[in-house]
Parts: C-alpha cells; structure tokens; sequence
C-alpha cells in the first residue's frame, strides 16, 4: 500500500469493521432521504474534464511493471460524504448522522494525504465538484441536504471560504440537493448549474448573473425523487439537453419503485419530455456520453433490479439500457446484464488506452465490472470483473487522469471496506492499489468522486 498522511486525524488507529450495520444505516436513509447515486462528464463545464476518455493512439506495449508515479500531482480527488457516529457498546436506536463531510486525497512528496472539512449546516455532502466563476477563477460547488444547500467554497488562506448560491426548503418531507451538473446549457459560454433534488420533484438551473445567481425551477412534481442530473446532445444540433430521473420516494427493500428518464431542453423552449419508460422499474443512474464516437451522445440507464416477491433471488437483475435519438421510450436496447440488485455508478472511461471508449460500473455487492461493445453498439457488450470483491450502496467511482500521464486510472470508494483504490493499466492488466483504509469505526457512505485542482484542496 503506498504511505498515506491523514491530516485530519491526531491519532491512526487500525482498521476495524464498523460497528453499525448496513440495514440500520440504510434504514436512516430512507428516514433521512439520503438519496441513492453520480455522473460522468459533462459538456462545455469545469475546468476539470472528469471522465472524457483518452484520445485515441497506438495500444501501450505490453508490459507487467507497474507505471511509475510522480511524487506530487496537480490534481486531487474531493469525496462527497456522509458520516455516522460510532456506536459504543450497550447503544440501541438509529445511527446518528453527523455533519456533511468532505475528503480530499492530494499527492504530495509521494505519499497520498487525506485531509477532512465539515459543514454544520447539512448532513450529507452529495456532490462536490470544480467550477469556474465568470470571472475565470475556480471554487468548488457542493450540493448538499438538510438543509438543502448549493455553495461555492473559495480557497482563502489555506481553508475553504462558502457562500450560499441558492437554498430550499422544497415543502415535502425532506430537502436535498441530490446531484448537480455543469455545462453550457443557454448556449453563451456561461457555466449553468443543473440541479436534481429530493423529493418534490424539482429540477432547476442556476445562472450566474450579475454578481450573483438566479433560480430557475424547470419543473416540480410531488413526492417525487430526482436523483441524478446528466446534460448531453442526443440529436447532434448542438443545444445541450438536460437528462433527469424522476421516480416515486425510495423503497429499500427492492420492491416496485416505479421511474422514467426525462429531458428538458431549455434553448429550445422544450419542457419534460419522456425518454425511457421504466414501467415499474427505476434508475438512480444515468449516463449521457458518446460512446460510439458518431458525434451524437446516447443515454445509457442503470435499470435497478427487483427482489421476487415469492420467494428468494431476483425477479430482474439489474440492466445497462442503451438509447439513442430516434429509440422509442419504451425500446431501450439491454446491452449488459448483471447478478446484482443495485448499481449507483456508471462511468465512462478507456482504461487500456487503445482509444476506444467503454463503461465501468460499480454495483452493490457484485464488484466493479468493464463493459466493453463489440461491432454492433445494440448487441449485449462483454463483461470482464475488475474486482469482484469491491462493494458499496453507493460504490462512487470515476475515471479520471490524475496523473497527467495520458492514460486514465479508475478509483472507487469501497465503503463497505473503507477503503479507497486505485485501477491502473500496465500493459496487460489492471493493477490494484489501496490508497488508503479509513482508521476510524465511523461509518461512511461515499455519494461522489470528482477530480479537483489541488489549489481547492482543504489544509
């Protein structure tokens, strides 16, 4: 494992299995509407493409060394979390959530260092990502909830300064800015903020103006959750269309949860639109992202599975929906199909550097698996394991070039193992790398992982 410096904790203890267990955390969830998620790359955003896959060159010579790592790194990752407080012996009763957290790993004198910073104000940090201000300068956008909040955090003398663009009470049960998107959706190099929250249904763009922001709600609908945002350019016109998820309040016990896909194109003056009918099935996962290299995006939908109702095993296993322009809502091509319940992640990536594009999802139990298509795009891709033993609710993942090599690594928070790892292509494989295990018997869920300039990274 490679030496890792945590500046957030006085004291390293060994690692232990968390005391409080998956049921009960998910049960605050559902009490809490934690959601369930994040994205891939989105168009004409941040300064940090965090997904868009490696331009296309002659496949690296095979070779079984490990390639060499750079002491420091001008990138970091941010980890949107949220913490539970460690139960002591003889404590009945709910896990209590503690503040929302967020964790940055920078490299710096060739070990990975870990710093921590909290905000009181939430409970969970869903999403935390690099933004450019109109003015060229970079904050980091954190979307969090109870309260439901959407900050800018400025770098000022080695901590991270917030203010407050946009806060709601949306009037249901809970609050939550659930995921948030960026990209150039009115067209004018204006870097707009697409947001899906919980659980009334809102979906909402915010605009800066002026010295500030703006709010524009797209659209509202009643004990509704949205969980995932994605903007992309499905018919080639070269308006950005916003993608969202729309379904009934979360059910966690694998019952019917009825959901759609739906898109909004603002520069057309288009409102909801309909584009995968899920029947009684849901995602909380979506990718918009071109993958066959035509030019145009395509949807790709995690479609959760369902537990039989009579009895033991799956009535569905969870699937990879693929939909271009023209796909009809309710013909959405199955291009994979896995032995899991769950899948929260869905990433674009070319991790082999042979330029050609694939998927890597992570799923609940069943591990983190590399999708690859073959000639015909809507025929069933092949599945390869890159490690069947990872596993996590939400089980983030991103693929990202961190080090600035040309070719993309894979990391994944493995909650379950509190682990963060690091899948990196020598030639013939993926190696695996820990960098680091969390030292203390909280427990954590890992909402996002995003790729950030270490200049917004919390000291």
């Amino acid at each position: 494992m490679t030496p890792v410096t945590d500046r957030a904790a006085l004291s390293i203890r060994p690692h232990r299995t968390a005391l409080v267990s998956l049921p009960s955390i998910l049960l605050v969830m559902l009490v809490l509407a934690c959601g369930d998620e994040q994205g891939g790359g989105t168009p004409g955003a941040a300064p940090v493409e965090p997904a868009a896959p490696a331009a296309a060159r002659p496949a690296p010579k095979p070779t079984t060394v490990e390639p060499a790592l750079a002491d420091d790194l001008p990138l970091a990752l941010v980890l949107g979390l949220s913490a539970f407080a460690e139960k002591q012996p003889g404590e009945d009763g709910m896990p209590v959530p503690l503040p929302a957290e967020l964790e940055f790993v920078s490299r710096r004198g060739g070990e990975w260092v870990v710093t921590r910073m909290t905000d009181e104000e939430s409970n969970v940090f869903h999403k935390a990502m690099a933004y450019e201000r109109p003015d060229g300068s970079t904050a980091l956008l954190t979307g969090a909830g109870t309260k439901a909040l959407l900050k800018l955090w400025t770098p000022q003398d080695g901590t991270l300064t917030s203010e407050t663009i946009w806060q709601k009470d949306f009037g249901g049960r809970f609050s939550r800015m659930r995921d948030i998107e960026v990209g150039d959706i009115d067209g004018d190099g204006s870097n707009v903020i697409a947001v899906a929250t919980h659980d009334q249904g809102v979906v909402a763009l915010v605009r800066p103006k002026g010295s500030g922001f703006e709010v524009e709600e797209l659209d509202v609908e009643k004990d509704t959750f949205v969980h995932e945002i994605e903007l992309g350019d499905l018919d080639g016109d070269g308006v950005i269309e916003i993608f969202a998820t729309p379904s009934e309040p979360n059910r966690l016990d694998g019952s019917h949860q009825q959901g759609r896909v739906v898109r909004y194109v603002p520069g057309k003056g288009e409102g909801r639109v309909v584009v995968a009918d899920l029947g009684d099935r849901h995602a909380k996962e979506i990718l918009v992202h071109d993958i066959d290299g035509n030019g145009r995006d395509e949807l790709y939908v995690i479609v959760e599975g369902q537990k039989n109702p009579e009895g033991r095993g799956l009535l569905h296993r969870t699937e990879i929906w693929r939909f271009e322009a023209g796909t009809p809502a309710d013909q959405g091509v199955v291009i994979a199909e896995l032995d899991d319940r769950l899948g929260r992640f869905l990433t674009p990536a070319d991790l082999d550097g042979d330029g050609k594009k694939e998927l890597v999802v992570a799923l609940f139990q069943k591990g983190v698996w590399w999708l690859r298509p073959g000639k015909d795009y809507a025929k069933p891709w092949a599945k390869k394991a890159i490690d069947r033993r990872s596993s996590s609710f939400e089980h983030a993942a991103i693929a990202t070039d961190l080090d600035g090599d040309g070719l993309q690594e894979l990391y994944v928070a493995s909650d379950n193992d509190k682990a963060l790892r690091r899948y990196v292509w020598n030639g013939r494989r993926l190696v695996k790398e820990t960098i680091y295990e969390r030292a203390d018997n909280r427990s954590i869920l890992t909402w996002n992982i995003m790729p950030i300039p270490v200049s917004l990274v919390a000291e």
